[in-house]
């Protein structure tokens, strides 16, 4: 298994959703949390298209660290159809030391099975990961 220094395992599911949401456009949003028992980065919720911003943004644990992706669609200026997938490093103030510590170490290697991310966000605090955020980042 990983050590701590390279990061997490990550679950083949993880990978799978991902493709599903980029290529099949099956999933609004992937909410991923690390398993410290497995010590692998696993599929804790998946979005349905039909669901918004809102319900991405109330997925994520107020105390507790989360990777995540949103697929936002949005029109640009010109009146085009775009999508732009949202790559959310989740990591709220009052979450756990050492899970914070471990969610940091583990994020580059997670993000590199990941192909096809388009904008990456930190996120501290709800206010960092708001739907203005999401908006302002898209263009």
């Amino acid at each position: 298994m990983a050590n701590a220094a390279s990061g997490m395992a990550v679950d083949d599911e993880c990978k799978l959703k991902f493709l599903e949401l980029k290529a099949k456009r099956t999933h609004r949003f992937i909410i991923y949390k690390i398993d410290e028992k497995k010590k692998m980065v696993v599929v804790e919720k998946v979005g349905e298209p039909a669901l918004n911003y809102e319900d991405f943004a109330s997925s994520l644990p107020a105390n507790e660290c989360r990777y995540a992706i949103f697929d936002y669609d949005f029109v640009t200026e010109e009146n085009c159809q775009k999508s732009k997938i949202f790559f959310v490093a989740w990591s709220p103030d009052t979450a756990r030391v050492r899970s914070k510590m471990i969610y940091a170490s583990s994020k580059e290697r997670f993000k590199r099975e990941l192909d096809g991310i388009q904008v990456e966000l930190q996120a501290t605090d709800p206010d960092e990961v708001g739907f203005d955020v999401i908006q302002g980042r898209a263009n």
